[in-house]
């Protein structure tokens, strides 16, 4: 289920307020852009992402490390479209 009113918020913050630049500004924008189309899982599998620590996140996205999970994927292939 999306998150909505203060949980969302939360997420919001847990985005723009990372101690990587460019995670800040993918996932603000990410957020600000395409959240609200996602699906309930997708919703849910981005909250997970977003509790990544950003070396581990920002090695995702520039696909250094490889990610087993199918969610996940589709989810990183957006953000890097972003």
């Amino acid at each position: 289920m999306k998150m909505t009113g203060e949980a969302f918020q939360r997420l919001r913050w847990r985005c723009v307020r990372r101690g990587l630049l460019e995670l800040d500004l993918l996932l603000g924008k990410f957020l600000d852009e395409e959240y609200s189309r996602l699906t309930d899982e997708q919703a849910a599998a981005f909250h997970q992402m977003t509790l990544l620590e950003d070396p581990e996140l920002w090695d995702l996205v520039t696909k250094r490390t490889a990610c087993g999970n199918p969610a996940w994927n589709e989810l990183l292939d957006m953000l890097r479209k972003g």
